[in-house]
């Protein structure tokens, strides 16, 4: 209740504040547009820059997904031994 009480009364003061001084207020709106869209212009440069950093260091860096035959032939048998193994274990256990 206190907040909007709080905000009632803050946006009754803003509106009066605006009425009597509404000449300076639009003088510094015309001094701060500027400022914000020079400083977001910049951010929006150098967040797009550091993307484009990304994907290029994405696309010089390749990946090896080949597997040799023993490597395959390896986890094949390690797969059956995990397998054999888990068989043991539910045996065990009923």
């Amino acid at each position: 209740m206190k907040t909007l009480i709080g905000g009632a009364v803050a946006a009754v003061l803003g509106l009066i504040g605006m009425s009597i001084w509404w000449k300076p207020f639009l003088q510094l709106l015309a001094g701060a547009i500027p400022v914000m869209l020079l400083l977001g212009g910049g951010l929006a440069l150098y967040l797009g820059f550091d993307e484009l950093k990304d994907t290029w260091k994405k696309e010089d860096t390749p990946v090896d997904t080949t597997t040799t035959v023993d490597e395959s032939e390896q986890y094949k048998k390690e797969i059956e031994d995990l397998k054999q193994e888990i068989e043991t274990l539910k045996a065990e256990k009923a």
